[in-house]
């Protein structure tokens, strides 16, 4: 775990992982990596009803003995293993995509109680005023390609709209 990246701070985030990960790979074969990509891999409406808790690999004899893939391991509450369960194949391919390879064949569903993990939904941003808007206007009128300038606008309304307002002028 390399902590000195010159004179720049380091994400917790990234020491939590660097830290964490070894962990997880030993105890239950997954990668903290899924466990914080499964939104993008099964996708937002998946993600809120189930967890990947660990990767089955098989035990091979020797070098010799061909690849067999890996069974994953997916906690979902009661309700939601029905669905889960008729979403398998589609499961099974993201997560092999998300791989690169073959690696997991089947999916293992254990039904428990979930909770929420501090998963909450983004807040909108606040529409801007009229002196904030102003001001995006006089950055971006320089900007000759306008769906250039159109998109910075918005990008430029969204990170204004999540500060505090400044006052009408």
């Amino acid at each position: 775990m390399d902590t000195t990246r010159g004179n720049n701070a380091i994400a917790v985030s990234d020491l939590a992982s660097d830290l964490l990960d070894p962990v997880m790979r030993k105890r239950a074969g997954i990668s903290i990596e899924v466990v914080q990509s499964w939104t993008e891999i099964v996708g937002e409406r998946l993600a809120e009803s189930t967890r990947p808790l660990k990767i089955l690999w098989q035990r091979r004899a020797s070098d010799l003995d061909p690849f067999e893939p890996a069974a994953l391991v997916i906690a979902c509450s009661g309700a939601a293993a029905l669905r889960v369960q008729h979403e398998t194949s589609e499961i099974i391919a993201r997560i092999n995509s998300y791989f690169g390879f073959a690696a997991i064949g089947r999916i293992k569903i254990v039904q428990k109680q979930l909770t929420d993990l501090g998963r909450e939904r983004p807040v909108p941003p606040r529409p801007i005023n009229g002196a904030e808007k102003e001001r995006l206007e006089r950055l971006t009128e320089g900007i000759e390609d306008e769906g250039l300038r159109q998109s910075l606008l918005r990008l430029g309304a969204s990170v204004i709209g999540r500060r505090k307002p400044l006052a009408d002028s």
